[in-house]
């Protein structure tokens, strides 16, 4: 599996952790639309990257950097 395949692995681990009995209140109470809001914002804060060609703030967008 690839950089990305283990990032998106890490991605799901952190966030079925957050989102179990015990993990963190603000991310058990979200829904799909209460997320709309922020998906907006980070699909504008990626295509601001694209337009000034901004690649490393692109990739930082992307990848995660969770530990």
């Amino acid at each position: 599996m690839g950089e990305l395949g283990e990032s998106c692995e890490k991605l799901a681990g952190i966030m079925k952790r957050l989102r179990e009995p015990g993990g963190c209140p603000w991310d058990r109470k979200q829904t799909l639309y209460t997320l709309k809001k922020y998906l907006i914002e980070e699909c504008y804060e990626v295509l601001e990257k694209i337009e000034y060609r901004d690649y490393d703030g692109l990739k930082e967008e992307f990848l995660l950097s969770y530990s």
